[in-house]
């Protein structure tokens, strides 16, 4: 059985997509990113909760402030990335789940009381969210360079608060020259996928 999604728009979003190390110097729009989270939000999430929070760093004095906690070998990039996004989860989403999930608003208490059960929840949504995040950039025509090469603390308590947690830095933009690496190896299915 092959796929409903077109050729072109499989090669797009995985099989030619690239993490990008390199960019050119043209602007991402506002636009552009409000179309990508347009799309995203329909991305599945247990209970539809929405933990992840975007910070986006456009004026140079914040790429200023974030660059000192970037590890070494993620600095220039990020410094040239035409635009960078901090990916954080929020662990206080449980507010949010009587009007996000309206067919039974008693989430909230009933399972996400306990703030270490929503910090675990909140991570592993938001880290699916970030994921179709860079599909979603992907989808724009645009690529993007996950990280997590970066002090976690720090860029927290420079950009967040005590009720958000980091998960990656993601530059943006449309790839410069020698923008990737050569693709590396994957796993075969028979080696992933175990019936029984």
């Amino acid at each position: 059985m092959s796929l409903v999604l077109d050729p072109a728009a499989q090669d797009l979003l995985f099989r030619e997509a690239r993490t990008a190390n390199t960019f050119t110097d043209e602007p991402v729009s506002e636009e552009q990113v409000q179309a990508i989270y347009d799309l995203v939000k329909y991305g599945p999430t247990a209970f539809n909760q929405t933990p992840l929070r975007i910070t986006l760093v456009r004026s140079p004095e914040a790429r200023e402030r974030l660059l000192p906690h970037m590890a070494e070998g993620n600095r220039a990039k990020t410094a040239t990335a035409p635009l960078v996004a901090i990916l954080a989860a929020d662990n206080e989403f449980h507010e949010e789940l009587p009007a996000l999930f309206p067919a039974f608003p008693a989430a909230k208490d009933a399972f996400f009381a306990e703030r270490t059960v929503r910090e675990r929840s909140a991570a592993m949504n938001s880290a699916l969210q970030a994921a179709y995040f860079i599909v979603g950039v992907r989808a724009a025509g645009l690529a993007a360079g996950p990280m997590t090469g970066f002090d976690f603390e720090g860029v927290r308590k420079e950009f967040l608060d005590d009720d958000h947690t980091p998960l990656m830095i993601v530059n943006i933009g449309k790839p410069g020259p020698d923008a990737s690496y050569p693709r590396s190896p994957r796993l075969a299915y028979e080696d992933v996928v175990t019936t029984v």
